[in-house]
């Protein structure tokens, strides 16, 4: 199998791995940070000639591979995966799809009536975690689902990075956080209770990171001296300088040379070395969403950025018991009403290879899969199509919160 990936940030160097592991031939690789190009060509053997600064070069050119892995940044991915469908390949596309509810029905249109593959990143469906989930909840075992919380528990230290001083940080270049961020756990909402959203109200603001809560004498970036370094959970430097080797994500993403004084170098000037009340963000940093499911199934979702934690928990609240869930520690706890007995279930992570509880690389596998057996697709657990509703409720939550009212969405 070839395939040529669009984009060589996190998301594209994950997806390069995982290719890689599987022993798929990477054709082609494209992106106009060329100093994040190089370092992946590098990292994973991929020579010259097959690097691009630009997505459209390679998809101008008549078709030489069988997929594209679609990691550009969310702005691009309506034209880079029009163009991609239009040439006749199969593709992967990183969530969101896009910000625009027409070009997410627009994709998947293109798709059906190029009978090409288009599946959307919605790794947690893979997660072994969602799946035993997901398989409790349909053996009926608590019941029916009457109600169920869900939490985006996005840990202090990784909204910072991501969605204040880093790409997902303004609207105008990225998404609303819940389309952004949340959209896997919109997602999963659908899933796990099988059935679609009727109605949606949300709350929600960019509540602290922002100007007026700056202390007094705070630069604009952290190593210009700042008068509140020991006590600044947020102080650039303590989030980025404590790794010295083997440097991991986020710490990875600051700068392509990820040596102490290139990192350092970077916090100087660069985005990531920014005071957090002192950037251009408008993301919201808090929203909490009532979505009204079909028969009458209420789930209340909340996102955070102010969590110590960095993972997804839950209560699934049934007819016949309930389940308390919790993805980091990989726990599921069940108790039946009748029996008054309490199970946990604990998900092996030791086997597990990969972010997302072990859904990025079998979302990979199976897109792999569907590909060289010349599936249609229809067997695969998520595809746009599916992908659509997460984004529908999204985009819902956005009007609500931003007019005051319940939003309904055509079922």
């Amino acid at each position: 199998m070839k395939v040529i990936i669009l984009g060589a940030g996190g998301r594209g160097r994950n997806y390069t791995r995982y290719c890689k592991q599987y022993g798929v031939d990477i054709v082609a690789v494209a992106d106009p940070n060329t100093k994040k190009l190089q370092k992946l060509g590098k990292d994973f053997e991929i020579s010259e000639d097959k690097l691009y600064s630009d997505w459209k070069d390679i998809l101008e050119k008549e078709k030489f591979a069988d997929a594209v892995i679609n990691a550009t940044p969310d702005k691009v991915h309506y034209p880079s995966t029009m163009a991609a469908l239009e040439k006749g390949y199969h593709v992967l596309l990183e969530k969101p799809m896009s910000d625009k509810e027409q070009e997410c029905i627009d994709m998947i249109e293109k798709a059906e009536e190029e009978n090409k593959i288009l599946m959307v990143c919605h790794v947690l469906r893979y997660a072994p975690f969602f799946e035993k989930l997901k398989e409790i909840v349909d053996s009926q075992r608590i019941g029916e689902i009457v109600n169920m919380e869900m939490t985006e528990n996005c840990a202090y230290w990784h909204f910072v990075h991501s969605y204040v001083r880093g790409v997902f940080r303004n609207e105008t270049i990225s998404s609303p956080f819940i389309l952004a961020k949340s959209c896997h756990d919109l997602d999963l909402i659908g899933y796990i209770t099988g059935k679609k959203c009727i109605s949606v109200m949300s709350e929600g603001s960019l509540k602290y990171y922002k100007k007026e809560n700056a202390p007094e004498g705070a630069p604009a970036f952290c190593l210009a001296g700042c008068p509140h370094e020991k006590t600044c959970p947020y102080f650039a430097p303590r989030l980025y300088l404590k790794q010295i080797t083997q440097v991991g994500w986020p710490t990875e993403t600051i700068s392509a040379d990820t040596s102490f004084a290139a990192r350092y170098e970077a916090l100087k000037k660069g985005p990531y070395g920014r005071c957090v009340y002192h950037c251009d963000n408008d993301v919201n940093d808090h929203q909490s969403t009532i979505f009204t499911m079909e028969d009458d199934t209420i789930v209340s979702f909340n996102m955070t950025g102010f969590s110590s934690e960095n993972t997804r928990t839950l209560r699934i609240f049934g007819t016949k018991g309930d389940i308390r869930g919790h993805l980091e520690l990989g726990e599921l706890e069940i108790y039946d009403f009748l029996t008054q007995e309490k199970e946990t279930i604990k998900v092996d992570y030791k086997t597990i290879i990969s972010s997302h509880g072990g859904g990025d690389a079998r979302l990979v596998k199976a897109f792999i899969d569907a590909v060289t057996s010349g599936s249609d697709g229809s067997d695969l657990k998520t595809s746009a199509r599916l992908s659509l509703q997460s984004h529908l409720m999204a985009f819902a939550a956005e009007k609500s919160r931003k007019e005051g009212k319940r939003i309904y969405l055509e079922v």
